[in-house]
């Protein structure tokens, strides 16, 4: 799929059908995950596919606006460990741009579900829900859940004279782009 396309085409998508994603897809969709650069090429993240229906459906509870999840048959979980990269929380939002932007480029619906600083409950975050479901060791961070599926919904691209060009600068601040 061309480059442009695909990012022009892209939208969070939130229905499912019940079809699964063949393996095949899901490998290329974590190996994705592998290429993303990492600042000097550390690495700190770990992923894991979930496509565990009870899974599913226990993750889908992590927040309140996840409750579509459980009808995801993929769930990849984007964890990191904060001791080997200080700059993990962007090591892992890149590679799960990168998951998202696979999934889509396979055919796939894809939406991000945020976990870290957002909350499960009054006495638990979304984290620590997460973890405990998924038995995932205390020194890792989870970052966020890419849903991901075949599309029960169409959504067109973000029209182009909807972009908020008014935010692109050249040279210095004020000084609008003219590209």
């Amino acid at each position: 799929m061309d480059f442009w396309r695909l990012i022009a085409g892209r939208r969070s998508i939130r229905r499912y059908t019940r079809d699964l994603v063949e393996p095949e897809k899901v490998a290329k969709i974590l190996e994705a995950a592998l290429r993303a650069p990492s600042s000097r090429n550390l690495k700190p993240w770990e992923f894991i596919a979930v496509t565990e229906p009870e899974l599913l459906a226990a993750l889908a509870q992590a927040r309140s606006h996840n409750a579509f999840l459980k009808d995801a048959p993929l769930a990849i979980v984007v964890c990191a460990d904060p001791v080997k990269c200080d700059v993990w929380v962007e090591d892992a939002a890149i590679a799960a741009t990168f998951i998202g932007l696979a999934a889509t480029a396979l055919g796939l619906g894809h939406c991000w579900l945020q976990i870290r600083k957002r909350d499960h409950s009054p006495e638990q975050t979304a984290e620590e829900y997460v973890r405990t479901v998924l038995q995932i060791p205390p020194h890792l961070k989870v970052e966020a859940i890419v849903a991901i599926g075949y599309p029960a919904e169409e959504k067109a691209g973000h029209p182009r004279g909807g972009l908020s060009f008014d935010k692109l600068h050249h040279n210095v601040y004020g000084e609008r782009f003219r590209g």
